[in-house]
């Protein structure tokens, strides 16, 4: 992969003439439910309305929790759906060179550092602090323990096989990127606006693992680029991760797709539906004999959106 130049904050979202790409993106780590349904759907609906392209790529970079099966029976559901896309899908698991350059860019200008501290580490350090900062997915931020360490001590603790992340410095990276940073957001029903990026929200984010050159933010904001996404349709339970990708984006030189971040599907009571919660999986739907149309209609009255 070419060596990235960095930017300077422009928005580079698709002109009028070129033709807009969209992409659903699911993991292989489970089963996709009614949200993958609407949001898939959904992602169809706007790539037929502009003329546009529609891309599936599978987001498999963990390899502890992706599997085959899975896979394939997300292509299953999709084509159940009546889903088609015009290429063969991304796999991220077979393109970490790119997330690799990208990472190594990043370590090279002094952005990004070895962080040896783990997840219950961080947790008990900031226990007692009740007024400890949160990130948007509810995890105490990062209190910045390894941020000053020495190239040597650095050194010697992977040399010696200690396990550690790559994490994001967040104060540098705000610094050098410099201009303001901005994008498109289209809420469903909304012309768009041009609305601010809060990155600082995540502090020191982790970009990057030892046994995996990427992080899901950084392998899907270089993926839209790589595949010339115009237009990034995901739930709303994503938007406070934008503020972390435009970032990415302008420290990497990457193009700013406009983002329609929708509504969730939610349970009955309430909650977003999970792979992890036991949301009734798309194939369970149709083993009972529930149809494409008859989902869609579900969804459409559920969501106030036809299909």
């Amino acid at each position: 992969m070419a060596d990235l130049k960095p930017a300077r904050g422009t928005i580079a979202s698709a002109r009028a003439g070129v033709r807009r790409v969209f992409r659903f993106a699911p993991s292989p780590n489970g089963y996709l439910h009614l949200g993958h349904a609407f949001s898939a759907l959904l992602n169809r609906r706007l790539a037929e309305e502009s003329g546009g392209r529609l891309l599936l790529r599978i987001e498999d970079i963990d390899p502890e929790r992706s599997r085959p099966h899975f896979e394939a029976a997300i292509i299953e559901d999709l084509a159940w759906l009546g889903l088609a896309w015009e290429q063969t899908p991304r796999r991220q698991s077979e393109h970490m060179s790119d997330y690799r350059a990208a990472l190594d860019q990043l370590t090279r200008r002094g952005l990004a550092y070895p962080c040896f501290c783990s997840r219950k580490e961080i947790a008990e350090a900031c226990a007692d602090r009740k007024d400890w900062p949160l990130d948007p997915d509810f995890s105490p931020l990062y209190p910045g323990a390894c941020r000053h360490l020495s190239m040597a001590e650095r050194a010697s603790r992977i040399a010696g096989g200690a396990r550690f992340a790559l994490r994001l410095d967040m104060e540098k990276a705000l610094a050098e990127a410099a201009a303001p940073l901005i994008y498109r957001e289209f809420h469903e029903g909304s012309d768009g606006a041009v609305v601010g990026a809060a990155p600082a929200l995540w502090g020191d984010a982790p970009i990057g693992r030892r046994d995996a050159p990427t992080s899901y933010h950084l392998a899907c904001t270089l993926d839209d680029h790589l595949q010339g996404v115009t237009d990034v349709v995901r739930g709303v339970d994503l938007e406070a991760a934008t503020g972390l990708h435009r970032l990415l984006q302008a420290l990497l030189g990457l193009r700013t797709p406009d983002y329609r971040h929708h509504r969730l599907v939610r349970d009955e009571h309430g909650r977003k539906l999970a792979k992890s919660k036991s949301a009734v999986p798309l194939r369970e739907l149709r083993a009972k004999g529930t149809t494409p149309e008859a989902l869609r209609a579900f969804l459409a009255l559920e969501m106030g959106r036809d299909f």
